[in-house]
């Protein structure tokens, strides 16, 4: 009897640990989402819960965002980007198929090319930039990394950092880009009346991401497969999209959360001494997609901003989040991102095996 109570009030207490953390992490995220709004900078309300759980992921700290919540958030982000694309993109796409493959691959190229330099140069140990600055399929480069002796601790840092630090950049870069969105403040209407069979649609297709998409095991599939329903069924006009303020929010909450929560004491205790070179290895390659964004700028005729967006080496959700607060083409962008993200997915864990395995045998 006494060890059920003891194990009763152990399980009472971590629960009240844990309702204590989340309702930090809320108090926390509201108020820095409140300063960067103020700011107007974009996709503030992305960044606001990211910073909150950086901060707090140097504590002991218990909260996880679940993962159904994760699917679902990134479902809802591919249904987000599907209500702004067309399907003639897709058209515009196998039109200008050059362009799209030729600025993918120039991006996958370079940052290949520059972990085998970082590598070379012994700035990281083993393999590990080849690894950590593949810019998409975090998940598939960690679980290679570590079978061809990188530290599998700092790619995953590198990762989540680069994420981390190409949407700042994304996000400076808008809010310097587009000076006059500092004007008068918009107000949101945070429960407008939508139609509620439009509603009901468009949460099939969320669940269709958080259910069917893990069971098939298609990479980033959550997001993928209610973004490509989402394309074609609206373009039927079978379905309107119908996106709610509040849902938006609470998903954009939920990456920033899942981001900033990966960046563990234990981790970041790891990565501190290379903190300068894995810094300095992701800024060489955010300096290069935006040169290789400014040839895109010149000879797409697209605008910077877009351009620069398109050719961001970060996370597909939370560029499309960024691209939906700023004045970009938005299709444009993400069906560069899209492109790149498939061929990361097809090619990237080859590659980075092939350069990986080169170098360790050149040695």
């Amino acid at each position: 009897m006494q060890q059920r109570a003891d194990a009763s009030r152990a399980s009472s207490r971590r629960i009240r640990i844990v309702v204590a953390q989340w309702l930090i992490l809320l108090a926390l995220s509201a108020l820095v989402t409140t300063v960067l709004e103020l700011l107007r900078l974009p996709a503030a309300f992305l960044l606001g819960p990211m910073a909150a759980a950086i901060l707090m992921s140097r504590t002991e700290i218990a909260v996880r965002v679940p993962p159904i919540g994760f699917l679902a958030a990134q479902a809802v982000i591919g249904c987000m980007i599907a209500r702004s694309i067309p399907v003639a993109v897709l058209g515009e796409m196998l039109r200008d198929w050059p362009l799209y493959l030729s600025s993918v691959v120039a991006v996958i190229v370079a940052s290949s090319a520059l972990g085998w330099l970082l590598m070379r140069w012994q700035i990281l140990p083993g393999t590990t930039a080849i690894w950590g600055l593949s810019p998409g399929a975090a998940t598939a480069m960690m679980v290679m990394a570590d079978e061809y002796g990188a530290d599998i601790r700092l790619v995953a840092f590198m990762q989540y950092l680069r994420v981390l630090m190409v949407s700042l950049v994304a996000i400076l870069i808008a809010r310097i880009w587009t000076p006059g969105s500092a004007g008068g403040a918009t107000v949101m209407i945070w429960f407008p009346a939508f139609e509620a069979a439009s509603f009901a649609k468009t949460l099939g297709l969320v669940a269709l991401g958080v259910w069917v998409a893990p069971r098939l095991r298609i990479p980033a599939g959550s997001l993928m497969l209610p973004f490509a329903a989402a394309v074609v069924l609206q373009d039927t006009g079978w379905l309107t999209i119908e996106l709610p303020p509040w849902l938006l929010v609470i998903s954009y909450a939920a990456i920033g959360w899942s981001t900033g929560l990966r960046f563990t004491r234990p981790i970041l205790a790891h990565a501190f001494r290379a903190l300068p070179q894995i810094v300095a290895a992701i800024v060489m390659l955010i300096a290069v997609c935006a040169g290789l964004a400014a040839l895109l700028a010149l000879t797409a005729h697209v605008d910077p901003l877009t351009a620069y967006l398109a050719m961001s080496p970060g996370g597909v959700d939370a560029t499309a989040i960024i691209a939906a607060a700023s004045p970009v083409d938005l299709p444009f962008v993400m069906a560069m991102q899209t492109t790149r993200f498939f061929l990361v997915i097809l090619l990237g864990p080859g590659l980075a095996a092939l350069i990986a395995r080169h170098s360790r045998n050149a040695k």
